[in-house]
């Protein structure tokens, strides 16, 4: 029998797994990924942008874990030869509506503790990105780039090297408790164990749902759509260029991203995925999408940003509308500029009243620690977050 068991190899379950054995090295602890790889979803599909904390809200588990997830990724980069490059990245405003939140995002910023920030007029702007149309900006130091599979393949080698247990394609059908006793079952064995941890991202509320019977949300599965700018093009993007988002929507906005392992990435969009794990247009799964629509909370957030989804949904299947969403930001770019890039998926938690959960959310029950919503920043956040769930893990033992 184990004394714990993690279910999910994605970059917040390697980290989480890593805590637990670096504070406690005598507890036996096994990870359980389905695939036949690690931090094959929502770790291994995302922009690969360590976040700097500039856009929470001061005192969310967001911003605390953003900040410091973030210096100890970049210690735990530098420690263990991880390449990162912290090249910075530039928020701007394109209209006058806009800067309102652009001040709330700089005076958030200051109360996150970033330092070094900078307001940027038109002129500065320009300065740092000759190409890129904006009347104000904030200049952002702190933002790099980095390759996560990388950073979540490391977590597994010192996991392991501490004694730690990683078993593969292991998808987890079903847990059961009896007599203090929890037995998690799985498409090919069952195992023994005194606690679970579920950081099973897109599946969580799933794995969740066999822990507990008053769980109230579910995942939506948003997609985000990525183009690749053509090599000649590349010269239009400096570093990181990102719009003023949404305060309503908890979505960044197309955004242009240059990648650790070269190219510029031009998205995401954010369209409701058909399956949980639906990186194309194409993939479908009738009892996923049946779930999230028949949802009450999808239906009420559906009702309230239907124009924006509809929006989204339009540029997802249109290549020229998509161009123009990017021209906002980027005059010069084409629709020509443009070749078809990678997807990722976003596990949303709503809960039943509509709300998209903005903020990390963390479930205790009696045989069982769920991370239930744990979108972006995670990866940046990563060591933070596996911090704070290993201590809710350590403490019952």
């Amino acid at each position: 029998m184990k004394d714990i068991i993690i279910v999910g190899g994605g970059i917040v379950g390697l980290a989480t797994a890593l805590k637990i054995k670096q504070k406690n090295s005598k507890l036996s602890v096994l990870l359980l990924e389905k695939e036949e790889k690690l931090a094959q979803h929502q770790t291994g599909n995302n922009s690969g942008v360590i976040h700097s904390g500039v856009y929470y809200k001061p005192g969310s588990l967001k911003a605390k874990n953003c900040i410091d997830g973030y210096n100890q990724l970049l210690k735990f980069c530098d420690e263990e030869g991880v390449p990162y490059e912290l090249c910075g990245k530039v928020i701007v405003a394109t209209d006058k509506s806009e800067l309102p939140t652009l001040s709330m995002i700089e005076e958030r910023g200051n109360q996150n503790g970033l330092s070094g920030l900078l307001r940027l007029t038109k002129e500065e702007v320009k300065e740092r990105e000759p190409y890129v149309n904006g009347i104000a900006g904030i200049y952002v130091p702190q933002t790099g780039i980095i390759d996560y599979t990388a950073v979540s393949l490391k977590y597994a080698e010192k996991f392991q090297e501490l004694g730690g247990e990683i078993i593969l394609s292991q998808k987890v059908t079903d847990i059961q408790e009896k007599g203090g006793v929890t037995t998690v079952i799985t498409n090919n064995n069952s195992y023994e164990t005194k606690l679970v941890v579920n950081c099973a991202g897109l599946y969580s509320d799933k794995i969740a749902k066999l822990t507990t019977e008053k769980l109230d949300l579910k995942i939506i599965p948003f997609r985000g759509e990525y183009f690749m700018i053509k090599p000649e093009k590349q010269y239009l993007i400096k570093n990181l260029v990102y719009p003023v988002p949404d305060p309503n929507f908890p979505f960044l906005g197309v955004h242009f991203t240059r990648m650790i392992n070269g190219g510029i990435e031009a998205g995401p969009n954010a369209v409701l995925a058909f399956k949980r794990e639906g990186y194309r247009k194409s993939l479908f799964n009738l009892v996923e999408l049946g779930e999230s629509l028949a949802w009450p909370g999808f239906q009420k957030v559906a009702a309230k940003y239907w124009k924006t989804g509809f929006g989204e949904m339009y540029r997802s299947f249109s290549k020229s509308a998509f161009t123009t969403a990017l021209q906002k930001l980027l005059p010069d770019i084409t629709e020509s500029d443009l070749t078809p890039g990678g997807a990722g998926v976003r596990a949303q938690a709503c809960d039943r009243n509509g709300g998209l959960i903005d903020d990390f959310l963390i479930l205790e029950e009696s045989n069982a620690v769920n991370v239930c919503n744990a979108p972006s920043p995670a990866a940046t956040s990563s060591l933070s977050i596996g911090d704070h769930v290993s201590d809710l893990a350590l403490k019952r033992f």
